[in-house]
């Protein structure tokens, strides 16, 4: 059966991590297209509340849900509280996290557990809560993974475990339900590193502040990239090159890659900037929410080609073509004659006539001093008889 994906502006929405950085890029994204209604999820009720109330507005209704993504019995709430509210949901996002940062051995395992609990859980539930409602109406899943799926950070091990697990989670998902007919669409986003609160809510065992590796990108391109999926079927997004060729030159040269990340690690992600106390460290329990951006000085990158590339893959492809034309049309016709045998010239014939042109008004052809005649053998000097 195929995918069946409504018009952002008919959609109701579910998003999880809405309090700060890509959930509330996500949430503000989603009322300026018009969607009927967000339906608003996170442990910071109050911060949610502020959001939902500025939200709604215009054709959009968004209300604030308190729920933690690690316990199955919250989401199940939050999917009837959207049910009895705008009598449905179109598409879940499943974007909740959190971040420890630190050498795997200084991490004490219930930190680690938590980690999955809601990183990985987190997604699972949300996916099967969703899927079960969608399977018969249609509609979207959007997991929120990362870059780290292709390619461990060194000091971020678990994050990366656990976005390697939603990863292989959602390619298992999307197999199943396309398996069984059900008209769902699942996607992956990946992005790079993002310029969001992640660094200043993470628990961090590490002496120095942290930092987003470069180059960092504005939440509002992921954004971007999940309301296009919420009416666009794609398997999977990737936002920020940066990020993607690390991932694949982890694939090229794994080795090189350790040691770069050995030796720029640390430095890429620690900072002496002071960062705000207020926001650190929500692995248990919420923190100071209601901001998309760190505290970090710099400006993030605003745009992505490689993320245009895969909205617009036909308008790519056909610029790409004209270039690879234009190229070819510069190059080529040198190189083809730069290979072409040379022709060699025909001998010169080992004698040639002189033709001289006679004055008279008729051109005619005389032969030059020195011409012998060539006679037949009655030709000529009559010979005498005997």
């Amino acid at each position: 059966m195929a995918v069946r994906q409504k018009p952002v502006g008919d959609q109701v929405v579910v998003i999880t991590g809405a309090s700060s950085g890509i959930g509330l890029a996500t949430a503000h994204l989603f009322a300026e297209r018009g969607a009927k209604g967000l339906v608003l999820v996170a442990r910071n009720e109050d911060a949610l509340r502020k959001i939902a109330d500025e939200l709604s507005h215009g054709p959009t209704r968004a209300i604030a849900v308190a729920a933690d993504v690690s316990k199955r019995e919250d989401l199940d709430r939050v999917a009837r509280t959207a049910t009895e509210t705008f009598g449905r949901f179109d598409t879940w996002v499943n974007d909740a996290a959190v971040a420890l940062y630190g050498n795997v051995t200084d991490i004490p395992m219930e930190d680690q557990r938590q980690l999955f609990d809601v990183n990985y859980w987190g997604v699972v539930n949300g996916s099967m809560i969703a899927a079960d409602h969608l399977r018969h109406q249609g509609g979207t899943i959007i997991n929120v993974g990362s870059v780290l799926s292709e390619r461990a950070m060194i000091l971020q091990t678990q994050y990366s475990a656990s976005k390697h697990a939603v990863k292989a989670f959602t390619d298992g998902l999307r197999m199943e339900l396309a398996n069984q007919g059900a008209p769902v669409a699942v996607t992956l986003i990946k992005p790079s590193s993002i310029d969001t609160p992640y660094v200043e809510h993470a628990r961090n065992y590490l002496d120095r502040d942290n930092a987003i590796p470069p180059p960092a990108y504005d939440p509002h391109l992921v954004a971007k990239a999940i309301v296009y999926a919420a009416e666009h079927h794609r398997r999977e997004i990737t936002i920020g090159f940066g990020g993607w060729i690390i991932g694949a030159m982890g694939k090229v040269a794994p080795h090189l890659v350790d040691k770069a990340m050995e030796w720029t690690g640390y430095g890429s992600q620690t900072t002496d900037h002071p960062e705000r106390p207020a926001m650190r460290d929500n692995l248990y329990q919420a923190r100071e929410d209601g901001d998309m951006y760190s505290s970090l000085p710099g400006e993030p990158r605003k745009t992505s080609l490689l993320l245009e590339a895969q909205i617009h893959p036909f308008v790519t492809a056909a610029v790409l073509a004209g270039v690879a034309a234009g190229i070819a049309a510069l190059f080529l016709p040198s190189l083809a004659a730069s290979r072409r045998p040379k022709r060699a010239k025909p001998p010169a014939p080992r004698y040639q006539p002189t033709m001289r042109r006679t004055g008279n008004g008729h051109d005619k052809h005389t032969y030059g001093p020195g011409h012998m005649t060539q006679r037949g053998p009655y030709e000529g000097r009559p010979q005498p008889r005997h």
